[in-house]
């Protein structure tokens, strides 16, 4: 792709606030580029059967193995989370809101978060602090890209996803029951065919994260308002 001379020699500016509005006319708006535009997260309560088959999550992974990746590690890998394994998984999330300090009558609910979604998966990392060419910056950001490539690709396939993480994530019981040494369980993720139209947060402010390269200035020019 040639870099608009405007690019090289003009400060950027966003032209819209609209989202998309910053876009070059002159970019063809190919049907991948409205695809990537148009991704945003569905929550669990809007996903519905049918979920995606073998197939499909095959073709996924398939996917997020086009991330970069320095070293060809493959530092992550996905488990998927059978239907019949909900149960015993929604026990785990009982006995850590229990061990967090949470009521049983509150800690109850977490049965039913493990039943959300047609399909269910964990995303894991497997990071690597002994490789000297390929720090564990590098690692992290290759599981990521490779989440959001499969993120994009089910998104391509018409089914909405989202990835659920925080503490309970990191909590030792659900490590020991999805990690192998050096691994770590990013997140899980639900996927499903959605009910409504995903929707985006807010609107992207471009020149937050694109800008000019000016040495010795403060640090700030990416900062998200």
């Amino acid at each position: 792709m040639k870099t608009s001379p405007s690019m090289m020699n003009e400060p950027f500016t966003a032209s819209s606030a609209e989202p998309g509005g910053w876009i070059d006319p002159g970019i063809p708006r190919s049907t991948i580029i409205e695809t990537l535009l148009q991704r945003h997260s569905v929550g669990p309560r809007w996903l519905t059967d049918p979920g995606p088959s073998e197939r499909e999550l095959a073709t996924a992974i398939a996917c997020a193995l086009r991330a970069p990746d320095h070293g060809l590690l493959r530092p992550w890998r996905a488990v998927l989370i059978g239907r019949s394994q909900r149960a015993q998984l929604g026990d785990l999330f009982v006995r850590i809101a229990l061990d967090q300090g949470r009521d049983a009558e509150d800690a109850a609910a977490e049965v039913e978060r493990a039943q959300r979604g047609p399909v269910l998966l964990a995303w894991i990392a497997r990071i690597q602090a002994d490789i000297d060419d390929v720090p564990m910056h590098e690692q992290w950001m290759s599981a990521g890209g490779a989440l959001t490539l499969f993120l994009t690709a089910l998104h391509a396939m018409g089914y909405g996803a989202k990835t659920l993480s925080g503490r309970k994530c990191r909590h030792p019981l659900l490590q020991q029951a999805f990690c192998g040494p050096q691994e770590h369980l990013v997140a899980f993720v639900t996927v499903g065919t959605p009910t409504r139209a995903s929707r985006p947060r807010g609107h992207d402010t471009i020149e937050n994260f694109l800008g000019p390269w000016q040495p010795g200035a403060p640090p700030g020019v990416h900062t998200p308002n």
